[in-house]
């Protein structure tokens, strides 16, 4: 959701609750600095709701203009004081099921005083910004009410009641006070941070001092407009490691993450942003909250992603810092059950973080197999030089390969399953009736293995369930789509069920490995 990007909601897979686990839950009280997040998974839209969203999301992706701003968004933060190595700190997330969007919502304290809101929590953006009441900053450009009605004040703050599905703020909805927070501090339009670092802001600026605006348009109509500031996140501090952190508040303390950039939304259309509070921002990005809260505690962070057909009360986590569940006596014990040989360790490959594809987190591809015959696709559509690249993105459900790459897949995979009938269905090209027609259950029929060959002889390598997906009763499909050509690739939340994945931003560095995602 960088910039305009953020219409697209976070679909989160379907048929069932979705949830984001890293599996810190085997950390011991000894473990290093982390911080956990408990993600939860929303509603689910229908496959055609998913494939139309996630193009959406994959045109803003490819698109030139984001490319440019990409280039141009080198934020200025302030350094963050590194956390000791016994500390630990975690925000509690609720689940947004109800509201049927597909998104994820982390429990999010900013402000002095703190005021809390749930925010939608997305590996693609680079801004966090939150719902708000118009600041009483002198010199603030003023927004035309047809754009969009200002948000007005709840009548209380403290409790967290489920967010409104409507095209207007509930009546009790949460909206930042910049005016109630001793640590707001509004980021001026002359400076550096507002006229080079945030490509979505307006040209306005009427004195040196009046605060950077910003105006975010997105795909689909929807838009979203205010001002930039930096403001207090308060987090909660644990020495007792990740999982225990997520399970106990006895010894956590109270603390301020300074500094983080944070967008004050004063007008909103469309909608995109009705069923949460704003976004919190998980992107490459040095004015994303992730960069601020990596930098603190060692420069990493984690997700895991369960089975999306597991139960609704399956739980999973989002981490910042070192992972204890990445240490071989924990890979062993997260994997238990699992064959032998669908459980290595974690394998690594270079991250790469390219100007040209900021937010998103890249990797090198070298190529695809099926059946363990690697397919001839040409090189140059994994070359970021050459206008094409592959990139992780959790806020893409379906994974979208460029064309050159996905008829050479979708050949290789339909050729081992021609003994099915075929069967349309949209959005899919690929589908098969999987019943069988004497006893109603599903047929036996082996699913090709698929994997991908990344840098650094790192190989990923998914469960069936991942590619090859239930999209209705008795009807599985090949769960890829064609992307444009030149363009970007995406391994989607789908591909990167049941694995943890950790992105070393300090390093340089994406590790993975098959996980069970729960405690």
């Amino acid at each position: 959701m960088a910039g305009r990007r953020m219409t697209l909601p976070l679909l989160v897979l379907l048929l069932a609750a979705v949830f984001l686990a890293a599996a810190a839950a085997a950390a011991g009280s000894n473990s290093k600095s982390s911080a956990v997040f408990e993600l939860i998974h929303r509603e689910q839209p229908t496959w055609t709701e998913l494939a139309r969203n996630d193009r959406e999301r994959m045109a803003f992706i490819s698109s030139p203009g984001r490319r440019r701003a990409a280039e141009t968004g080198t934020a200025r933060a302030t350094p963050s004081k590194a956390a000791p190595a016994s500390e630990a700190f975690a925000m509690p997330l609720s689940s947004g099921a109800y509201t049927g969007t597909g998104q994820y919502f982390v429990r999010f304290r900013v402000g002095t005083p703190a005021q809390p809101f749930l925010l939608v929590a997305d590996t693609g953006s680079d801004l966090t910004w939150v719902k708000c009441l118009r600041p009483a900053a002198a010199g603030e450009p003023a927004f035309d009410g047809g754009y969009g009605s200002p948000l007005p004040a709840p009548a209380d703050s403290s409790p967290l009641p489920a967010p409104s599905s409507s095209s207007s703020p509930p009546p009790h909805g949460r909206v930042f006070r910049p005016d109630d927070s001793r640590t707001w501090a509004p980021i001026p339009c002359s400076s550096d941070t507002c006229t080079a670092s945030l490509p979505f802001s307006l040209a306005a600026c009427p004195t040196p001092g009046s605060p950077c605006a910003y105006d975010y348009r997105y795909k689909d109509g929807s838009a979203a407009r205010g001002t930039v500031g930096t403001d207090s996140a308060t987090i909660s501090l644990s020495g007792r490691g990740a999982a225990a952190a997520s399970s106990s508040r006895r010894r956590q303390r109270r603390a301020k993450l300074r500094g983080v950039v944070l967008g004050c939304t004063t007008s909103y259309t469309g909608d995109s942003f009705v069923a949460s509070d704003g976004v919190l921002s998980l992107g490459y990005s040095n004015i994303s909250f992730a960069s601020r809260a990596a930098g603190r505690f060692g420069g990493r962070f984690s997700y895991c992603l369960v089975d999306h057909l597991a139960s609704r009360n399956a739980t999973s986590y989002l981490t910042f810092g070192r992972n204890p569940a990445l240490s071989p006596a924990a890979a062993r014990t997260a994997c238990a059950g699992a064959p032998a040989a669908a459980v290595p360790g974690a394998r690594q490959t270079p991250l790469l973080l390219d100007h040209r594809l900021r937010p998103f987190y890249a990797v090198t591809v070298n190529g695809i197999s099926v059946d363990g015959e690697l397919l001839r696709i040409p090189r140059l559509v994994w070359d970021i030089e050459k206008g094409g690249g592959t990139i992780l993105d959790s806020g893409t459900s379906l994974t979208v390969l460029a064309s050159p790459a996905y008829r050479v897949v979708a050949a290789a995979l339909s050729k081992k399953l021609a003994g099915l009938p075929r069967v349309a269905m949209d959005p899919f090209e690929y589908c098969y009736n999987w019943t069988s027609p004497s006893t109603g259950e599903d047929l036996a029929v082996p699913v090709p293995d698929l994997a991908f060959h990344l840098a650094g002889a790192a190989r990923l390598q998914p469960p069936a369930k991942s590619y090859v997906i239930d999209a209705a009763p008795g009807v599985k499909c090949i769960g890829v789509q064609e992307g444009e050509w030149p363009g970007v690739s995406v391994i989607g939340n789908i591909l990167q069920q049941e694995h943890l994945w950790e992105f070393d931003i300090k390093n340089r560095r994406l590790r993975f490995m098959r996980s069970r995602c729960t405690q």
